[in-house]
């Protein structure tokens, strides 16, 4: 039977339209808020505000010198520098040194009492004008708001952070991480990515990189490296780990875009492993049946130096007691000494946790023999009981 047609929208169609509109409305309000911080979007609402109270900062000046300094001109300026375009601070700018011209006029000359426009006070409305500019200047460079930069930051570190989490190891096996930026800094270059992967999850690859530079220099590429790297870390065979890091460390054509690494395979059953190794400092691992400390060193150029590079394994097996250390070189390098003696201050002081285990210790030991070092330090510590 034929439908009579009526004329009207059904309602289920009036419900897709609706909701395709709210879509564009969500859509072209993030677009806004985001052109906004990229300089490209409207801040006329803030501009508005702030240009109201520069004439009624003004007028309190005037009014009730005692309450109101003309140095409270300095209030809207500090303000509009977190909030406005460069562009739109001309006009804040404009005003203020109309209301400061209008303040000398309107109380008479500087030198007959305090309330007055001084030379000090134009300097410091000009010093927090500068102060404005340049905080504007940077975020529509960064593109970020004030407000969200500093979580930005932060949330950028906790994602290194998570990253360089080590996987949980089954009985009989401890392992531990402590890294400490260069300067007391929050970003460090030196990361470590860890998975548990083979058969039954029974083996632990671990990887620790130190990118050249230290703190914020080296934190970007340290921070795009480590999603990379755990990308790859599972995802190829071990022994082409190295070469495949290599590779995209050439492809990103840093002008300073060379990193060492060292490469830990383990296998949780055995205890045995090998170790590859990009230019990195050497390993030390500790005998429980002997007492003494060996030296696992393999090798292998830095990453990102040339195409076509080959790594060479070292092998070596965790017993009941023993210890392998892996570490970068602001723990063990200076230049006023040899690596070997680095080493050797290292293992001593790791001599000291012998009897009482080496649970809690990494981050006493980068303290003992690397506190004041200007670089970055890590220290990875497996030790099977």
């Amino acid at each position: 039977m034929a439908r009579r047609r009526t004329g009207r929208t059904p309602p289920t169609a009036r419900w897709h339209r609706a909701r395709k509109a709210l879509h564009r409305a969500r859509v072209g309000l993030r677009r806004s808020a985001v052109d906004y911080f990229r300089g490209d979007g409207s801040d006329w609402l803030v501009l508005t505000a702030l240009l109201l109270v520069v004439p009624a900062l003004t007028v309190g000046t005037v009014l009730r010198p005692l309450w109101f300094a003309p140095e409270a001109l300095v209030l809207p300026i500090i303000v509009g520098g977190l909030l406005l375009h460069p562009s739109s601070l001309l006009a804040l700018y404009a005003a203020a040194a109309v209301a400061l011209i209008v303040e000398s006029e309107v109380m008479g000359p500087y030198d007959d009492g305090a309330g007055r426009v001084t030379p000090g006070t134009v300097l410091v409305v000009a010093a927090a004008g500068l102060f404005g500019l340049l905080v504007a200047q940077f975020r529509g460079r960064v593109g970020v708001p004030w407000r969200g930069g500093g979580t930005m930051l932060f949330d950028l570190r906790e994602r290194i952070r998570v990253q360089s989490k080590l996987p949980k190891l089954p009985p009989g096996w401890h392992r531990e991480m402590a890294l400490r930026p260069a300067g007391g800094q929050s970003f460090s270059g030196d990361f470590v990515v860890a998975a548990r992967t083979g058969p039954r999850r029974r083996t632990l690859e671990v990887v620790l990189t130190d990118v050249s530079g230290k703190g914020m220099d080296a934190a970007s590429r340290a921070l795009l490296l480590s999603g990379a790297f755990g990308g790859l870390l599972g995802s190829l065979p071990p022994h082409a780990f190295l070469p495949a890091a290599n590779g995209y460390l050439l492809r990103q054509s840093w002008d300073e875009g060379f990193a060492t690494s060292v490469h830990l395979v383990l296998d949780l059953d055995s205890g045995d492993y090998e170790l590859l190794s990009a230019g990195h400092v050497p390993a030390m691992q500790l005998n429980a049946g002997t007492g003494r400390w060996e030296e696992k060193a393999a090798e292998g150029p830095l990453l990102g130096v040339y195409d076509g590079a080959t790594f060479e394994a070292v092998q070596g097996t965790l017993r009941s007691g023993d210890v392998l250390m892996l570490f970068t070189d602001g723990l063990v390098e200076r230049a006023d000494r040899d690596l070997d003696e680095g080493l050797d201050r290292l293992c001593g002081e790791a001599d000291r946790y012998v009897v009482s285990g080496f649970q809690g210790v990494a981050w006493h030991l980068i303290e003992a023999v690397a506190r004041d070092v200007n670089d970055d330090r890590a220290l990875l510590l497996l030790s099977r009981d």
